[in-house]
Protein backbone atom coordinates (compact mmCIF):
# COMPACT_ATOMS: atom_id res chain seq x y z
CA UNK A 1 0.00 0.00 0.00
CA UNK A 2 1.51 3.30 -1.09
CA UNK A 3 1.64 6.08 1.47
CA UNK A 4 1.19 9.56 0.03
CA UNK A 5 3.09 11.99 2.27
CA UNK A 6 1.02 14.97 3.49
CA UNK A 7 2.84 18.28 3.92
CA UNK A 8 2.92 19.54 7.51
CA UNK A 9 5.26 22.56 7.11
CA UNK A 10 7.21 22.04 10.36
CA UNK A 11 9.78 24.65 11.24
CA UNK A 12 13.52 24.32 11.87
CA UNK A 13 13.89 20.73 10.60
CA UNK A 14 17.29 20.04 9.09
CA UNK A 15 17.60 17.44 6.34
CA UNK A 16 21.24 16.28 6.15
CA UNK A 17 22.76 15.63 2.73
CA UNK A 18 24.70 12.63 4.05
CA UNK A 19 23.95 9.73 6.35
CA UNK A 20 27.64 9.17 7.12
CA UNK A 21 27.76 5.82 5.34
CA UNK A 22 30.16 5.14 2.47
CA UNK A 23 28.77 4.83 -1.03
CA UNK A 24 30.34 1.37 -1.35
CA UNK A 25 32.26 -1.05 0.80
CA UNK A 26 34.46 -2.49 -1.91
CA UNK A 27 35.55 -1.83 -5.49
CA UNK A 28 33.23 -4.45 -6.98
CA UNK A 29 30.16 -2.87 -5.44
CA UNK A 30 31.34 0.62 -6.40
CA UNK A 31 31.97 -0.45 -10.00
CA UNK A 32 28.48 -1.92 -10.33
CA UNK A 33 26.88 1.25 -8.90
CA UNK A 34 28.84 3.48 -11.26
CA UNK A 35 28.09 1.34 -14.32
CA UNK A 36 24.34 1.38 -13.67
CA UNK A 37 24.10 5.05 -12.73
CA UNK A 38 26.32 6.43 -15.51
CA UNK A 39 24.77 4.30 -18.26
CA UNK A 40 21.30 5.40 -17.16
CA UNK A 41 22.53 9.01 -17.36
CA UNK A 42 23.68 8.37 -20.93
CA UNK A 43 20.46 6.57 -21.84
CA UNK A 44 18.25 9.47 -20.74
CA UNK A 45 20.65 12.28 -21.57
CA UNK A 46 18.29 13.80 -24.13
CA UNK A 47 15.28 13.86 -21.81
CA UNK A 48 15.42 16.93 -19.56
CA UNK A 49 12.68 15.55 -17.31
CA UNK A 50 14.39 12.39 -16.12
CA UNK A 51 16.44 12.82 -12.95
CA UNK A 52 19.01 10.16 -12.11
CA UNK A 53 21.08 10.02 -8.94
CA UNK A 54 23.40 7.72 -7.05
CA UNK A 55 23.65 7.46 -3.27
CA UNK A 56 21.37 10.50 -2.80
CA UNK A 57 19.28 10.70 0.35
CA UNK A 58 15.55 10.57 -0.37
CA UNK A 59 13.24 12.16 2.17
CA UNK A 60 9.63 11.21 1.38
CA UNK A 61 7.95 13.19 4.16
CA UNK A 62 8.40 16.79 5.16
CA UNK A 63 9.07 17.18 8.87
CA UNK A 64 10.64 13.75 9.33
CA UNK A 65 14.39 13.68 8.74
CA UNK A 66 14.76 10.17 10.13
CA UNK A 67 12.61 8.51 7.50
CA UNK A 68 14.95 8.33 4.56
CA UNK A 69 16.89 6.05 2.25
CA UNK A 70 19.86 6.55 -0.08
CA UNK A 71 19.38 4.14 -3.03
CA UNK A 72 22.57 3.18 -4.82
CA UNK A 73 20.86 4.44 -7.99
CA UNK A 74 17.41 5.89 -8.57
CA UNK A 75 15.44 7.20 -11.52
CA UNK A 76 12.72 9.83 -11.28
CA UNK A 77 10.55 10.52 -14.31
CA UNK A 78 8.92 13.93 -14.42
CA UNK A 79 11.64 15.88 -12.58
CA UNK A 80 14.38 18.06 -14.14
CA UNK A 81 18.01 17.04 -14.21
CA UNK A 82 20.66 18.71 -12.12
CA UNK A 83 23.12 20.78 -14.17
CA UNK A 84 25.80 23.27 -13.07
CA UNK A 85 23.95 26.33 -14.37
CA UNK A 86 20.59 25.22 -12.99
CA UNK A 87 18.71 26.47 -9.96
CA UNK A 88 19.67 25.31 -6.43
CA UNK A 89 16.69 22.93 -6.46
CA UNK A 90 18.04 21.12 -9.50
CA UNK A 91 21.51 20.83 -7.92
CA UNK A 92 20.16 18.67 -5.15
CA UNK A 93 21.99 17.74 -1.99
CA UNK A 94 19.11 15.39 -1.25
CA UNK A 95 15.78 14.50 -2.80
CA UNK A 96 13.02 16.15 -0.75
CA UNK A 97 9.90 14.70 -2.27
CA UNK A 98 7.58 17.55 -1.21
CA UNK A 99 9.79 19.96 -3.20
CA UNK A 100 9.66 17.69 -6.25
CA UNK A 101 5.96 17.77 -7.04
CA UNK A 102 5.53 14.93 -4.53
CA UNK A 103 6.91 12.52 -7.17
CA UNK A 104 8.76 9.53 -5.69
CA UNK A 105 11.57 7.72 -7.53
CA UNK A 106 9.92 5.19 -9.82
CA UNK A 107 12.94 2.89 -10.22
CA UNK A 108 15.50 2.04 -7.54
CA UNK A 109 18.67 -0.08 -7.60
CA UNK A 110 20.52 -1.55 -4.63
CA UNK A 111 23.93 -3.18 -5.05
CA UNK A 112 24.68 -5.51 -2.15
CA UNK A 113 27.94 -5.53 -0.25
CA UNK A 114 29.30 -8.03 2.29
CA UNK A 115 28.13 -5.69 5.05
CA UNK A 116 24.45 -5.77 4.09
CA UNK A 117 22.22 -7.64 6.50
CA UNK A 118 18.85 -9.31 5.88
CA UNK A 119 17.09 -7.02 8.36
CA UNK A 120 18.46 -3.95 6.61
CA UNK A 121 17.32 -5.16 3.19
CA UNK A 122 13.85 -6.03 4.52
CA UNK A 123 13.52 -2.49 5.88
CA UNK A 124 14.54 -1.07 2.51
CA UNK A 125 12.00 -3.26 0.74
CA UNK A 126 9.28 -2.03 3.09
CA UNK A 127 10.35 1.59 2.64
CA UNK A 128 10.28 1.41 -1.17
CA UNK A 129 6.99 -0.47 -1.10
CA UNK A 130 5.40 2.09 1.21
CA UNK A 131 6.54 5.22 -0.62
CA UNK A 132 5.70 4.41 -4.22
CA UNK A 133 8.68 2.81 -5.97
CA UNK A 134 7.40 0.99 -9.06
CA UNK A 135 10.46 -1.15 -9.82
CA UNK A 136 13.05 -2.31 -7.30
CA UNK A 137 16.18 -4.21 -8.39
CA UNK A 138 18.82 -5.85 -6.19
CA UNK A 139 22.15 -7.17 -7.48
CA UNK A 140 24.77 -9.02 -5.46
CA UNK A 141 28.08 -8.76 -7.40
CA UNK A 142 29.84 -11.19 -5.06
CA UNK A 143 27.31 -14.03 -5.48
CA UNK A 144 26.09 -12.96 -8.93
CA UNK A 145 22.54 -12.95 -7.67
CA UNK A 146 19.88 -10.68 -9.14
CA UNK A 147 16.32 -10.09 -7.99
CA UNK A 148 13.64 -7.61 -8.87
CA UNK A 149 10.23 -6.51 -7.70
CA UNK A 150 7.52 -4.66 -9.56
CA UNK A 151 4.38 -2.97 -8.29
CA UNK A 152 1.35 -5.12 -9.04
CA UNK A 153 -2.29 -4.24 -9.58
CA UNK A 154 -3.01 -4.31 -5.85
CA UNK A 155 -0.40 -1.60 -5.29
CA UNK A 156 2.31 -3.67 -3.67
CA UNK A 157 5.82 -4.62 -4.79
CA UNK A 158 5.77 -8.21 -6.04
CA UNK A 159 8.77 -10.44 -6.73
CA UNK A 160 9.60 -10.92 -10.42
CA UNK A 161 9.69 -14.65 -11.07
CA UNK A 162 12.35 -14.63 -13.84
CA UNK A 163 14.35 -11.48 -13.22
CA UNK A 164 17.44 -13.04 -14.82
CA UNK A 165 15.91 -12.32 -18.24
CA UNK A 166 13.71 -9.34 -17.59
CA UNK A 167 13.01 -6.04 -19.37
CA UNK A 168 12.20 -3.04 -17.22
CA UNK A 169 8.81 -1.57 -18.23
CA UNK A 170 9.90 1.91 -17.13
CA UNK A 171 13.47 1.97 -18.41
CA UNK A 172 13.28 -0.35 -21.40
CA UNK A 173 16.59 -1.97 -20.40
CA UNK A 174 17.02 -5.74 -20.24
CA UNK A 175 18.74 -7.68 -17.45
CA UNK A 176 20.50 -10.91 -18.29
CA UNK A 177 22.11 -13.24 -15.74
CA UNK A 178 23.87 -16.25 -17.21
CA UNK A 179 25.95 -18.26 -14.72
CA UNK A 180 28.46 -15.68 -13.39
CA UNK A 181 27.86 -13.03 -16.02
CA UNK A 182 25.40 -10.22 -15.26
CA UNK A 183 24.73 -7.92 -18.21
CA UNK A 184 22.37 -5.01 -18.72
CA UNK A 185 21.33 -4.11 -22.27
CA UNK A 186 20.05 -0.80 -23.55
CA UNK A 187 16.81 -0.69 -25.61
CA UNK A 188 18.96 -0.62 -28.77
CA UNK A 189 20.66 -3.88 -27.77
CA UNK A 190 23.99 -2.34 -26.74
CA UNK A 191 25.22 -3.47 -23.35
CA UNK A 192 25.99 -1.17 -20.44
CA UNK A 193 29.70 -0.28 -20.53
CA UNK A 194 32.18 0.31 -17.74
CA UNK A 195 33.70 3.81 -17.36
CA UNK A 196 36.93 2.52 -18.93
CA UNK A 197 35.02 1.09 -21.90
CA UNK A 198 33.06 4.31 -22.23
CA UNK A 199 36.30 6.32 -22.25
CA UNK A 200 37.83 4.04 -24.90
CA UNK A 201 34.65 4.23 -26.96
CA UNK A 202 34.65 8.03 -26.72
CA UNK A 203 38.30 8.13 -27.79
CA UNK A 204 37.59 5.78 -30.69
CA UNK A 205 34.66 7.92 -31.79
CA UNK A 206 36.84 11.04 -31.47
CA UNK A 207 39.54 9.48 -33.67
CA UNK A 208 36.94 8.31 -36.19
CA UNK A 209 35.40 11.78 -36.28
CA UNK A 210 38.85 13.29 -36.76
CA UNK A 211 39.56 10.83 -39.59
CA UNK A 212 36.23 11.67 -41.20
CA UNK A 213 37.05 15.39 -40.96
CA UNK A 214 40.44 14.78 -42.62
CA UNK A 215 38.83 12.71 -45.36
CA UNK A 216 36.17 15.36 -45.88
CA UNK A 217 38.88 18.03 -46.08
CA UNK A 218 40.81 15.93 -48.59
CA UNK A 219 37.65 15.44 -50.65
CA UNK A 220 37.02 19.19 -50.57
CA UNK A 221 40.60 19.82 -51.74
CA UNK A 222 40.24 17.25 -54.53
CA UNK A 223 36.93 18.75 -55.55
CA UNK A 224 38.51 22.22 -55.58
CA UNK A 225 41.38 20.91 -57.69
CA UNK A 226 38.91 19.31 -60.09
CA UNK A 227 36.96 22.56 -60.21
CA UNK A 228 40.11 24.50 -61.04
CA UNK A 229 41.09 21.94 -63.69
CA UNK A 230 37.61 22.14 -65.18
CA UNK A 231 37.85 25.94 -65.13
CA UNK A 232 41.22 25.73 -66.87
CA UNK A 233 39.76 23.38 -69.46
CA UNK A 234 36.87 25.78 -70.02
CA UNK A 235 39.34 28.67 -70.47
CA UNK A 236 41.42 26.63 -72.93
CA UNK A 237 38.29 25.58 -74.81
CA UNK A 238 37.16 29.23 -74.94
CA UNK A 239 40.59 30.27 -76.20
CA UNK A 240 40.46 27.57 -78.89
CA UNK A 241 36.97 28.69 -79.83
CA UNK A 242 38.12 32.28 -80.12
CA UNK A 243 41.16 31.23 -82.21
CA UNK A 244 38.89 29.15 -84.45
CA UNK A 245 36.54 32.10 -84.76
CA UNK A 246 39.45 34.38 -85.70
CA UNK A 247 40.65 31.88 -88.31
CA UNK A 248 37.14 31.63 -89.70
CA UNK A 249 36.89 35.41 -89.88
CA UNK A 250 40.31 35.67 -91.60
CA UNK A 251 39.30 32.97 -94.06
CA UNK A 252 36.03 34.76 -94.79
CA UNK A 253 37.92 38.05 -95.20
CA UNK A 254 40.42 36.45 -97.55
CA UNK A 255 37.63 34.85 -99.54
CA UNK A 256 35.80 38.16 -99.73
CA UNK A 257 38.95 39.94 -100.93
CA UNK A 258 39.54 37.19 -103.48
CA UNK A 259 36.03 37.59 -104.82
CA UNK A 260 36.48 41.34 -104.92
CA UNK A 261 39.77 40.95 -106.77
CA UNK A 262 38.26 38.51 -109.26
CA UNK A 263 35.37 40.89 -109.82
CA UNK A 264 37.82 43.73 -110.29
CA UNK A 265 39.85 41.72 -112.81
CA UNK A 266 36.70 40.78 -114.69
CA UNK A 267 35.70 44.42 -114.77
CA UNK A 268 39.13 45.45 -116.07
CA UNK A 269 38.99 42.74 -118.69
CA UNK A 270 35.57 43.98 -119.78
CA UNK A 271 36.78 47.56 -119.96
CA UNK A 272 39.77 46.53 -122.07
CA UNK A 273 37.62 44.62 -124.53
CA UNK A 274 35.25 47.53 -124.79
CA UNK A 275 38.09 49.96 -125.38
CA UNK A 276 39.66 47.81 -128.09
CA UNK A 277 36.29 47.54 -129.79
CA UNK A 278 36.19 51.29 -130.16
CA UNK A 279 39.86 51.69 -131.39
CA UNK A 280 40.57 48.94 -133.98
CA UNK A 281 43.19 51.09 -135.93
CA UNK A 282 45.26 51.31 -132.76
CA UNK A 283 45.12 47.59 -132.40
CA UNK A 284 46.16 46.99 -136.07
CA UNK A 285 49.03 49.37 -135.67
CA UNK A 286 50.16 47.49 -132.67
CA UNK A 287 50.10 44.28 -134.66
CA UNK A 288 52.18 45.72 -137.62
CA UNK A 289 54.70 47.13 -135.38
Amino acid sequence: MVTTPQPTRPANVIYPDSDGNPMAENTRQFRSIVVIKENLEILFDDDPNVFIAGDLLWYPMEGNNKRRQAPDAMVVFGRPKGVPEASPQENRGSYKQWEEGNIPPQVVFEILSPGNRLKEMVKKQQFYDRYGVEEYYIFDPDRFDFHGSIRNQTGSLELIEQAENWTSPRLGIRFELIEEQFTIYRPDGQRFLTPTELAKLAEQQRLEAQQQRLEAQQQRQEAEQQRQEAQQQRLEAEQQRQEAEQQRQRAELAETRLRELEARLQQLEGDRSLWLGFHPTFVGGLKRG
